[in-house]
Parts: structure tokens; sequence; C-alpha cells
């Protein structure tokens, strides 16, 4: 029976996995996996995208230390109240206890702001936008899923000073801009939302999160932006004199994506033969697999060789020349997700025309001089279908709920995001919660009053869902 996404998404996500070469979890470390060769080049090539999109909005990429000693850690007691039951501790150096413990980092704001403040003497060395992309470890309690929950985190963080709060404000909206370029180009619809005061990041004033749709109906977070004010400038002395010679405490931002994006790529774009990936993150981008009968393999290879060589000075590309049958050379790409296959044999060629295959499965023959000009117009294709079946497949699955029945039954039979009411109240949270019922926030840009759908006062639209 053809495992599919949408009859068993975790069967399916789990034979990915390994199967195409992304992790393999048997590392004797709960959460923290093996990411293979396949795996981690998409990732890289990917956060590479998104390095691109912070260097152009002017951060510069640095490198912090993995250890943040407890007595920095402790500074910001609300941060630290929001991370301490996934804190990963170094106790020892060797065998000698040491006096002042190491966390390893959960995410770097304890880590870099005690150096911003060092930096930073007055209002001419503001703003600082910095970046790393890097690991992050936690403690993590609930069920650990490959790329999506785990204890060690690879992730690229943005942090940011400014003199004054309106100028975090703005940095908080190219941060958001920054995200929606990075998963347009993923071709991954997201909705972004405003966090309820209970799930914004600790230490912040407030958050933004993207959220996707998995094949399950499950929501996956894949990104977070938060204005943290002056709630980390106070505790660790990042202040700087103004123009008047006054010492003023620096508005501060942070912003994550973390290894939840290949995650979602994997996800949305997959189908029952394996991975579909976008054409600029794969690790190859093109696979020839010459079709060779009676002995003509010579003969073959002189023709398409030469394209490969020409293609392979602008793409990444591989000629798969091996012994395989050709179906299964199609089983193996197709299942690693190459967007374009290349294939031609000898009465192909000799007609002068090779066919081109996308991972979408659309077919055309191309004559062997035109395969230049065709390829740009055949990956914008392969995207536009990629683009537009995500899309489709997200606007379906969100749906609205005008009272706690409608609500459960929509969550339960349909999946998704559900548009309902809600009053603000933590109590009314915790009674979805106690459903497994997510409360994703306020739909950036969307005011609507609405009754809430567990008690029935006055209150907004919110977005809920079940989430990862």
């Amino acid at each position: 029976m053809e495992l599919t996404k949408a009859g068993n998404f975790s069967e399916w996500y789990s034979k990915m996995m390994l199967e195409a070469g992304i992790v393999d979890i048997r590392y004797p470390v709960k959460g923290m996996p093996v990411y293979m060769g396949w795996g981690f080049r998409a990732m890289d090539l990917i956060f590479r995208q998104l390095e691109e999109l912070l260097d152009r909005a002017g951060h510069d990429k640095l490198l912090f230390p993995i250890a943040i000693p407890e007595s920095v850690f402790n500074k910001e007691a609300e941060h630290i109240k929001g991370f301490a039951d996934e804190v990963l501790w170094v106790t020892h150096g060797g065998l000698t206890p040491l006096e002042d413990k190491l966390v390893l980092r959960p995410t770097s704001e304890t880590a870099m702001y005690p150096m911003f403040a060092l930096w930073i003497r007055s209002h001419g060395d503001l703003p600082i936008k910095v970046y790393q992309t890097t690991t992050v470890y936690r403690h993590e309690t609930k069920a650990t899923r490959p790329l999506m929950r785990g204890r060690e985190v690879y992730w690229n963080e943005a942090h940011t000073a400014h003199a004054t709060y309106e100028e975090a404000v703005a940095q908080v909206e190219e941060g958001i801009n920054i995200y929606a370029d990075l998963y347009t180009k993923l071709c991954i619809p997201f909705v972004v939302t405003k966090r309820p005061d209970h799930d914004k990041f600790p230490g912040a004033d407030y958050t933004y999160a993207f959220d996707t749709i998995m094949p399950d109906g499950k929501t996956l977070q894949i990104g977070t932006v938060h204005n943290l004010g002056t709630n980390f400038s106070k505790p660790y002395d990042v202040k700087y004199s103004d123009a008047k010679g006054e010492m003023q405490y620096a508005s501060q931002t942070s912003y994550g994506v973390s290894m939840r994006a290949l995650a979602a790529v994997i996800s949305v774009h997959g189908d029952s033969k394996g991975l579909k990936f976008p054409f600029d993150i794969s690790p190859i981008q093109i696979v020839f697999v010459p079709i060779y009968s009676k002995g003509n393999n010579n003969e073959v290879d002189a023709q398409l060789k030469p394209i490969y060589e020409r293609l392979s000075k602008q793409f990444r590309c591989i000629y798969d020349g091996s012994d395989r049958r050709p179906g299964d050379k199609f089983y193996r790409w197709e299942l690693k997700g190459v967007p374009i296959r290349i294939e031609a044999g000898a009465r192909d060629l000799s007609e002068g025309k090779v066919t081109v295959v996308d991972r979408n499965g659309t077919k055309q023959q191309v004559p062997m001089p035109d395969i230049d000009a065709q390829l740009k117009k055949i990956v914008e294709a392969y995207h536009e279908k990629l683009r537009s079946d995500a899309q489709a497949f997200f606007d379906s699955h969100i749906f609205e709920a005008n009272s706690l029945k409608e609500l459960l039954e929509q969550i339960d039979e349909k999946r998704g995001i559900i548009k309902a009411g809600w009053c603000g109240s933590l109590e009314c949270a915790d009674k979805l919660k106690g459903q497994t019922i997510a409360i994703l926030g306020k739909e950036r840009g969307v005011e609507k009053e609405r009754k809430c759908v567990v008690c029935g006062r006055n209150g907004w639209e919110a977005l809920l869902a079940k989430t990862y």
C-alpha cells in the first residue's frame, strides 16, 4: 500500500527523514539527531538564503560562545523563569565542580547583551544589528520529533539594539518582512499572529510568530520576532549617551528561524514519492539520466554529457551514469526531491532533443539548443505549482467557529486553523489548552470583535489550532 502524508503523516515523515537522507535519530541522546549529508546541505542552503536577506538589511554575522555563566544568565529574571525547566547545565570542569555553573544557551540574549554593553557607548554606536547561525540547547520534555522539536536546535537568530522604542518597533517590522521574503522563496504559505501574553517570548514586550499548516492539520511555528523593549538592556546595562550627553537604555529586538524551516519544506511540498525541494535550496538542482540500451553508453554520453558540463557551471547538477535501471534512478532522485530531471536516449539525441521532467511530474521535450532558455521558464512554472498547491491546501484548512461545540467539531474533524472569539483571559485559554488547543493569537493586521467561544463574553477574533 502506498504511504501518503495525508493518510499517515507521522509515518510518512519518519520514513522521509531516514530514506531521503535528512536525519538519523539513532544517536544515543534523545532529541539530538545526526544531520545527514542531503538534509544538512538543504538546511544550509535555506539558511544561506536567510543570511543573504539579513546581510542586505544591514546585519553583521558573528558567532558567540555556547556557554553562559549562571551569574550572567540569572540577571534577567523573567527570561530565566521562562526557560527554567529547559536549561541544560555544565556543572564540572573535568572532576572539579564549577563555582559559576554554565548554561548551554537556550537562546543568546543573555550571552550577547553583556557584550552589547561593552560595545555601545554613544548614540553613534547605534543601531547594532547582528545575527548568528548556530545551535541552541533545551531540555525538551515533550515528545521529540526530528526538525520540529528537539534538544539541540539548529537555527539563525538575529539581535538588534536601537536608540528609541519606535526604532525597535520598526525593526520588528523589518524582521517580519525578512521572514516573509524567506518563506515566499520557499513557497511556504504562512500566517503571522501576535502571540497572547501568556505565550510570548520570556522577557519580550510582545511577540509575532509565523505559522504554517502541516499535512495532518496541526500548525508548526516556523519563525518568531520579538520586541524586547528595555527588558534586557536594563539588567545588562546596555545604554548609550544621547545627543544631550544623557544616558539612555537601548531598546532591543530579537528574532529567529530554526530547522523547522526545513521541516516545513519537507512536509508541505512532499508527496507519496518523496520530497519536493524548491530549486534554490535543493542540494542537487538538476539530475541527468542517460537512457542506455544495447551497449550504446558511449554514444549517449557523448551527446548528453556536454549539456551536463555546460549547465554544471550555473547549477548544482549530477550525471547519473550508474548501471541502475532508469526506473530505479527516477525513484531515487524523486525520493530526494530533485526539482529537475533531464533524460535522453539515443533516439531522442539523434533527433536533437531531450526530455525535461520537473518534480511535479510535468514532462516536455526540449530541443537541445533551447535548453538554457527553456530551463528558466520550466523552473518558474515548477515553483508556481509548488506555491499554488501549498496555498490551496493552506486556504482549505482555515475555518470559523462561533461556539465551543463548533470549535471542537472543526478541530477534530477538519483540522487546521480556526478563527474564533476569545476574551483574552488566561482562564479561557487554559480551558482550550485542556482540549489540546492553542491560541496562536491575533492575526497581524486584523482587528475584529467576536464573542469568546468559551465564556461568551466580548472579545476579539483569535486564531486557534492544534500545534506541534
